[in-house]
This record gives C-alpha cells, sequence and structure tokens, in this order.
C-alpha cells in the first residue's frame, strides 16, 4: 500500500495533487494566523501580551496569574477586589514579574541550563498541597488541586520550571556576596551621623476651602479619582437553619429494635471478669518455677525480678480473651484460675514463660434487658436522628439542584427566612465597623462570596446536628460609587485637595524664604494662614535605625538631604505638606574594631547580593527585548474587569 502512494505522488497525475494539495495546507495556516491575530483569546488584540526574546507570554496566563494574586492579596484583605488590585498598579506588576521570569528562564535555556523531568517531579512530590492522608504524594490529590485552581499540569511544569532555572541562574549571582571594607567603614560611620534641623507640618486643613464646589467642578473631581471611591463588593445573604427539631419522621426506637440491638450486643451486656496483673517474662520453664517458689515462700515478686536481672510490668484492667490475644490461650487459662494476689501456674507464649501475679480481680455481673433499656433507646435514637438529618439534607440538596427556591424550602421545612445586612467577604457588615455576620454563616461566607445570585445551595454547620440552607439574594459588584450616593464624602476629598493644593504652594512659598536666608519658624510666621510651630529634630542614624523601617517619612527625607538644604514632601492621604530643614551634619567615625563595622558587613553582603540580581534581570530584559502589546493588555484589564 505504501508502495502504492510512493509510486502515485511520482506519476504526472500524482505530482500536481500533491503540490495543490500542499498549497491547501499553506492556505489552512496562513488562514488560521490572520484569524489568531485578529481574536485574543477572545478578546480582540492579539493572543499574546508580551513577548520576551522570542518567548510569547499569553493573555490567558496573566489573567490566571493576575487572579492568583489577587486571591494571595485577599489572605491579608479579604476585600481587596479586583477593581481596587487593579487601580494600585497590581496588574502591571504581575505582568512585570512575568516578563522576569521568561527573560531568565530563556536566557538560562540559550546558555545550557536546564530544568529535567525528574527534577520538576521532585518540585511536585515536595509541595504540601499535593499530599494524600499519608502524608506522601498523591495524584488523586494533585489532579483536584490543580483542577480547583483551574491549572493544567503542563502550566504547572512550566512555572516550575521558569522557578528552577531562576535559582541556577540567580542564586550563583547574589551568593555569597560581600561588601568591601572601606564601603562598610562608610556605611558604619554613616550610622554614627548626627543631623540637626527641623521638620514643619502644613496641614491641608487650613487651607482647605469653606464652600461647596458647583456641580460641574465637583463631576470633574469625582471623574478624575474615580479609583479613590471604589467600594468593594457586597453580598446580601438569605439563610434557613434546621436541625433534629424539624423532622417530621420517627426517630423514637421501638421495643422490637431495643431487644435487636440487645441480642447485637448480649457480649457487652454479658457477665464480665476483667484483672489487674503483675508480670514478667522468662526464657524457661525452670526459671519461671524458682521465681514463683521464692515468692511463694514470701518473697515479693518484683525482688525476685530484680535479682534475676528482669523488669516487672503492670497490665489491666484486662479481660481474659484479651490476655489471650496478647499473649497465649495456655497463660490467659492460668491467670484467671488464680485467686487474688496469688502467683498464676507459669504459662508459656511466644515470648517466653510468663510468671504472673494477680493483683485485682474486677467482676461485672450481666446486665437485663430491662436495665439497659433506657441506655439502648438513647443510642437508637441518637442513630436515627442522625440518619434522618442526613437523608433529609439529601432530599434538600436534590431538591435545591432541580431549581426549588430557597423560601419554598423553608416553607417545606417550617422555619424562618433570615436576610443579613450587606457583608463583605471578611464578613464584616458593610458600613458598619465593627460589626460582623452571625456565627451561624461563619463556614458558609466563603462560599457565599463565590456564589450565582439566587442559587441556593447546602452546609452542614454542627455536623449530624445543624444545617444551613443559604444563597446570595443581591450582589453588589465592586466599582466606583454613584456620586449622588457619596457626595458629601466627594465634597470631602475635594476640599482635601484642594486644600493639599494650597498647602504645597505654602510650602513652596517657606522653601522660597528659606533661600533667602529665612528661618524655618520666620517663614511660617509670614503665612496668613496660622501653621503648627516647627519642630526642631537631633538625632544619629542609630537612633532612627531603631524605628525598624517604621519612621516617618519625613525623617527619612531629612536623613538623604545634603547639609545646608531644605526641601518639601507630600503628606500620605493629602493631608498636607511637610518642609524639611536640614541645618548640619555632625560625620561620624568608625574604629577598625569596632564590632558595628562586622555587623555592618553582614547586613551589606545579601542587600549587594541582591542588588546584583536586580542588574541582571535589567540586563537580561535588554538583551533579550521585551515588546508589549498595549491593545493585549488593555484587553485583559477589562475581561478582569467584566467589561467585555
Amino acid at each position: 500500500m505504501i508502495q502504492f502512494f510512493r509510486r502515485f505522488f511520482q506519476s504526472k497525475l500524482g505530482i500536481p495533487l500533491t503540490l495543490a494539495f500542499l498549497a491547501l495546507i499553506a492556505f489552512a495556516f496562513a488562514s488560521s494566523d490572520v484569524a489568531n491575530t485578529g481574536t485574543f483569546g477572545g478578546i480582540a488584540g492579539g493572543d499574546r501580551v508580551a513577548v520576551v526574546g522570542g518567548q510569547k507570554i499569553d493573555s490567558a496566563d496573566l489573567v490566571i496569574s493576575a487572579r492568583d494574586a489577587l486571591d494571595r492579596v485577599r489572605q491579608q484583605n479579604p476585600n481587596m477586589s479586583m477593581d481596587a488590585f487593579i487601580a494600585q498598579g497590581g496588574l502591571d506588576d504581575v505582568l512585570d514579574q512575568m516578563i522576569d521570569r521568561t527573560a531568565i528562564a530563556e536566557y538560562a535555556r540559550r546558555h545550557g541550563l536546564r530544568a529535567g523531568d525528574n527534577l520538576i517531579n521532585s518540585e511536585i512530590i515536595s509541595i504540601p498541597a499535593f499530599r494524600g492522608a499519608s502524608g506522601e504524594f498523591d495524584s488523586t490529590t494533585f489532579r483536584q488541586v490543580l483542577a480547583a485552581r483551574g491549572i493544567s499540569e503542563s502550566a504547572l511544569r512550566s512555572d516550575l520550571s521558569q522557578g528552577l532555572l531562576a535559582q541556577q541562574l540567580l542564586v550563583p549571582v547574589a551568593f555569597g556576596a560581600q561588601a568591601p571594607d572601606k564601603l562598610a567603614t562608610r556605611y558604619a560611620a554613616l550610622l554614627k551621623e548626627r543631623r540637626r534641623g527641623s521638620i514643619a507640618m502644613l496641614p491641608a486643613q487650613a487651607f482647605a476651602p469653606e464652600g461647596t464646589p458647583d456641580q460641574a467642578t465637583l463631576e470633574a473631581f469625582y471623574a478624575d479619582n474615580r479609583a479613590d471611591f471604589i467600594r468593594p463588593e457586597r453580598r446580601v445573604i438569605r439563610y434557613a437553619v434546621f436541625g433534629p427539631e424539624n423532622l417530621d419522621t420517627r426517630i423514637e426506637p421501638t421495643a422490637a429494635e431495643i431487644g435487636a440491638r440487645y441480642e447485637e450486643d448480649s457480649a457487652r451486656y454479658a457477665a464480665r471478669e476483667t484483672r489487674r496483673l503483675s508480670q514478667l517474662i522468662v526464657p524457661t520453664q525452670e526459671a519461671a518455677g524458682t521465681i514463683r517458689e521464692r515468692v511463694e515462700a514470701g518473697g515479693s515478686l518484683e525482688a525476685a525480678a530484680r535479682e534475676a536481672g528482669f523488669d516487672v510490668a503492670e497490665l489491666g484492667p484486662i479481660s481474659r480473651s484479651e490476655l489471650a490475644a496478647q499473649s497465649s490461650a495456655d497463660v490467659a487459662r492460668a491467670v484467671f484460675a488464680a485467686e487474688r494476689g496469688a502467683i498464676a501456674t507459669p504459662a508459656r507464649s511466644g515470648l517466653g514463660w510468663h510468671v504472673v501475679r494477680v493483683d485485682a480481680i474486677e467482676r461485672t455481673p450481666a446486665r437485663s434487658l430491662d436495665q439497659v433499656r433506657g441506655e439502648i433507646a438513647e443510642t437508637l435514637r441518637a442513630e436515627n436522628r442522625q440518619r434522618a438529618l442526613a437523608d433529609l439534607a439529601a432530599n434538600i440538596e436534590e431538591q435545591l439542584t432541580d431549581g426549588v427556591s430557597l423560601s419554598d424550602m423553608a416553607q417545606q421545612l417550617d422555619i424562618d427566612v433570615r436576610t443579613t445586612r450587606p457583608l463583605l467577604a471578611s464578613g464584616e457588615v458593610y458600613g458598619a465597623p465593627g460589626e460582623t455576620a452571625t456565627e451561624v454563616l461563619g463556614p458558609a461566607l466563603e462560599t457565599a462570596f463565590q456564589m450565582t445570585e439566587g442559587e441556593p445551595q447546602l452546609a452542614e454547620i454542627a455536623r449530624g446536628e445543624t444545617y444551613l440552607i443559604f444563597e446570595a439574594s443581591r450582589i453588589v459588584e465592586s466599582a466606583a460609587a454613584p456620586l449622588a450616593e457619596i457626595r458629601d464624602d466627594v465634597i470631602a476629598a475635594w476640599r482635601r485637595d484642594r486644600g493639599a493644593a494650597e498647602a504645597r504652594a505654602a510650602a513652596d512659598r517657606v522653601l522660597a524664604r528659606l533661600k533667602e536666608g529665612t528661618s524655618l519658624a520666620a517663614a511660617l510666621r509670614e503665612e496668613e494662614t496660622r501653621l503648627p510651630p516647627a519642630e526642631p529634630v537631633d538625632l544619629t542614624r542609630q537612633q532612627l535605625a531603631a524605628f525598624e523601617g517604621r519612621f516617618p517619612p519625613p525623617l527619612a527625607l531629612l536623613f538623604s538631604m545634603a547639609q545646608g538644604t531644605a526641601k518639601k514632601l507630600e503628606a500620605p492621604e493629602d493631608s498636607g505638606w511637610y518642609v524639611v530643614d536640614l541645618d548640619e551634619i555632625e560625620t561620624g567615625t568608625v574604629a577598625s574594631d569596632d564590632p558595628l563595622l562586622a555587623q555592618t558587613k553582614r547586613e551589606l553582603g545579601p542587600a549587594i547580593g541582591s542588588e546584583y540580581a536586580d542588574q541582571l534581570r535589567v540586563a537580561l530584559r535588554k538583551e533579550l527585548g521585551v515588546e508589549r502589546n498595549a491593545t493585549a493588555i488593555d484587553a485583559v484589564r477589562k475581561q478582569l474587569l467584566g467589561q467585555n
């Protein structure tokens, strides 16, 4: 057959057909390529958001990475919405990270670095999320976790491969970085440097206008600052709780059921004898007999055991059958034939010969059906209740799946439906700081913020006792609030903004006076608006380091300025402007044997290593070349915001 096709394609008729077939394939690929350049995973703008050294970063990967990043942020801030995440630059940060990883991986591949399947497999096996109940890697758990996160195995392996290549490339670059002695000495001396100056605060509130802006001004301000007025997603939850009190089935056990359970557990209610024992095991029958004779002659079992080099173990309370299972039937028979305080006749098990003293005998008489009727009835009642509740819950879940509403379900069960006030994902009541959702909603709250509106679900709150039917009855997506609803808030923000602008102008005037030789205190007094006095500053860098990175921004600016200069700095949240005036710098000195020098060298090493890694990332981007598809990035942004 193969020879036939070969001869055919070489014939006069076959050659034209072959060429026509190849032309058709080429046209199909070209058409597909043209079609793909006009689509962006279903969004206009192309199927890639960036290209790094010929390696594409797809729009779908950016979408997944952005959502994963938002999930990580929500672990610290549950109320963070996608709108706020993107408004704060989250999407751009995620794309930058993806570009860096792709550049590192591509450079590593070009220079012979590899992350093979075995290495990737070892990374997957070490991830705790993929371990089963035994604590070992479980393939079923692995697939379930990936499916739950919407990640394919190939995507995971690609991501791990990039991470491993990054380790191979960046770790050697940053590892072992050390600061030269001269550099360390200079930095150590800086820690002892002292700076004197003053800081003035020009509060925006002091310059804020008193009146109300006209509508056009207010609308323009609102449009320019919409991101500042984004509200988190809120959901109104309707729910109903049911439990054993809502069962309409019979759970009270009958006399026949009680009798049957009594017969089934007859061994439990039969007469029972248990014993507390002291035992030692010796290798030979002669040794066991000698020890028994010494004890019966008036010695103690413990003393005889010590002299023979053995230890006595205590057992019990233990029944005959339990002892037989632990040792042998012969040992159990001998022990349960002995009286209290006596040494049983030595008997043998697989471990050796047992010398056993009976320390105590506990006998429990048999219990009749009448004596245990109440106990059995309570057990059966609890079992019936749990079974009936499970059946009811299964029936309810089936009805909910078939489209029965929460209200109809509550009517069937004769239970009340309750409605919450708008809730945030954290469980807080929107607009009521400190107030949270009712405790019964706690286990279902996360699910409630992933549900579709008006589709009730069932949740088990207390195992076998309490169930919850709940739904998201109203979902208010995260978005900027309408101006009409937050008019007062926008006016207040406008006043702060105008006040901050005036405070900045005042700061510029103060700086101009300082350049003319006026003191900061005098420059502040020349302002028409009454301002707080300047605060003097006299600190060393070591004292500043005691703030552990939480020092005020004006102090950080003071320690980065040149002597005899003054600068302005914007205060957070439009609260005003600082004017920082540096009068004097007193240079610090450090001796060669000062412990501060060694400490500085240790601390500078990782910082220098990190700088090496950062510079390498920048160089890799430059060498490989990075092209961003602004249209595709904007399309992803719209998709994440639900604007398509």
